[in-house]
């Protein structure tokens, strides 16, 4: 039985709105799966399979109490330029396109989401399906695999969402149903407002019309969720305007490059009390008084590294080292951090060599071939057990590897410069264990906590949970799901 969920705005928040209803209708007795059928995110999670997901999907897996899947996500594309994207198709990397040529092309996809559909419907009592954007974009309808082209194709009733504290949502949600066609209107069931602030009693009269102009039932208006940010973001766009998080005495440095992935990585640490997390903003210079500077990961590591470079931010991280400063290199971060980043294949742009840092004696490849698997290793330095993935593309050599950050198994991974004081891994998520990141911190200087990391996602998934069956009427929204007719 599916149900989508849509925007009247660009995010709206229907990521955090459909895990929430995942834990809701869980909590009920219900299987439920999360379903998105082209996603685009830099924030990528490994599956139970093998392949790769859009962050959100694996998080709404777990608000469902499931391992994640690759059909979960089915189209993935992972931006590397400002008008091309890698391609991934049920969890793997297929090509390398321009927007252009992939939008002229994408109706080709539709098999593989339907596949990806189906194999889910076998599975499920529920499935919540989370659409791309706004379905009002009507220039992009014709093909269209994100939004009621998809709702279309699998004959699945549709809920809009629409963000208050953006401002318009009346004007977004009577002018979607306005430039909508005929069919695709009436596949709409109802709408729901997020993210309120104030009294929701003023805003009755506006639901009052909202019903009236639309002929759509109103399921809810949800106030703001005040602790959204203690669970993983999707998007890095949530990076652009972040600033310190906590007050803790050890600082921690992260300069936002323009093509970071996986930054969840850093979820654990603005939640540690110890610990004072600076996103750096470009044109911003890192800061003197960081502890420790993360070098996060990237989805195009050499322009990536022209970008750190660009904003001077290598100079002031040689200084930074110079002055005692631990660096961490995580993943693609990890690469620039060596002394050379070599592209015969062309893989990142043309075929060549570039200069990394120089922070680590090691030089990287880039290989055809991605590395996608999750792992359990030790960490050399205290001996605990870390959990984490690998989602990279390269293989690192030298004389510092000699010097493992950790070891999965009898393989050693990363690297230590001879101090110490410079680090290196491909395992992502590493600071979601606890005793791992409290022996980490606490070798920086960092007070100990006893933040439990993974309990804390889960409780306040079970808030969100009762937050929405406090102001939706869950009963009448589960009621619209359909049977999969396909």
């Amino acid at each position: 039985m599916p149900m989508s969920s849509h925007d009247a705005q660009n995010d709206v928040g229907k990521s955090l709105i459909v895990a929430g209803l995942a834990r809701a209708a869980t909590r009920r007795g219900l299987r439920v799966l999360p379903f998105k059928p082209q996603n685009m995110s830099n924030n990528a999670a490994v599956t139970i399979d093998g392949g790769e997901i859009g962050r959100a999907q694996a998080l709404q897996a777990r608000a469902a109490r499931i391992e994640s899947t690759v059909h979960m996500n089915p189209i993935l594309l992972k931006p590397e330029t400002a008008t091309g994207a890698q391609v991934i198709v049920q969890g793997r990397r297929t090509v390398t396109q321009s927007a252009r040529d992939f939008f002229r092309n994408r109706a080709r996809h539709m098999p593989a989401i339907l596949d990806s559909f189906r194999i889910l419907a076998q599975e499920a009592d529920l499935i919540i399906v989370e659409g791309a954007g706004s379905p009002a974009e009507v220039n992009l309808r014709d093909g269209d695999l994100a939004n009621m082209g998809f709702a279309e194709a699998a004959n699945v009733p549709v809920i809009l969402i629409g963000d208050i504290h953006r401002g318009g949502v009346i004007a977004s949600l009577v002018g979607t149903q306005t430039v909508l066609a005929p069919d695709d209107s009436r596949r709409i069931k109802g709408f729901l407002i997020n993210n309120f602030h104030g009294d929701p009693v003023l805003f009755s009269e506006a639901v009052n019309f909202l019903e009236t102009r639309t002929g759509w039932p109103c399921l809810g208006v949800v106030p703001h969720f005040a602790e959204a940010g203690r669970l993983p973001a999707e998007d890095a766009v949530a990076l652009e305007k972040a600033a310190r998080a906590g007050t803790g005495r050890l600082h921690i440095a992260v300069p936002r490059l323009p093509r970071i992935a996986n930054f969840d990585d850093l979820d654990p640490l603005k939640l540690e009390p110890g610990v004072s997390l600076d996103i750096v903003q470009p044109g911003t210079p890192l800061p003197q008084s960081a502890d420790l500077i993360i070098i996060p990961g990237s989805k195009s590591t050499i322009a990536d590294l022209g970008a750190l470079r660009d904003q001077g931010w290598h100079i002031d991280l040689a200084a930074h080292h110079r002055r005692g400063g631990a660096v961490l290199g995580l993943c693609g971060g990890y690469q620039m951090l060596g002394k050379m980043i070599h592209d015969p294949q062309g893989l990142e742009g043309k075929p060549g060599s570039t200069p990394g840092l120089a922070l680590l004696e090691v030089e990287t490849t880039l290989v055809g071939d991605k590395t996608l698997t999750r792992v359990e290793a030790r960490h050399v330095s205290s001996g605990e057990t870390v959990t984490g993935y690998e989602i990279h593309l390269g293989i690192t050599k030298g004389s510092d590897c000699e010097r493992p950050f950790t070891m999965i198994g009898d393989t050693p991974d990363g690297a230590q410069s001879k101090n110490a004081r410079v680090m290196g891994t491909y395992i992502h998520g590493l600071f979601s264990d606890d005793a791992f990141r409290r022996h980490f911190l606490a070798g920086l200087g960092a007070e100990t906590s006893t933040l439990a990391f993974e309990v804390e996602v889960d409780q306040t998934l079970d808030k969100l949970a009762e937050h929405l069956g406090r102001h939706l009427d869950i009963e009448r929204l589960l009621g619209f799901a359909a049977p999969v007719t396909l």
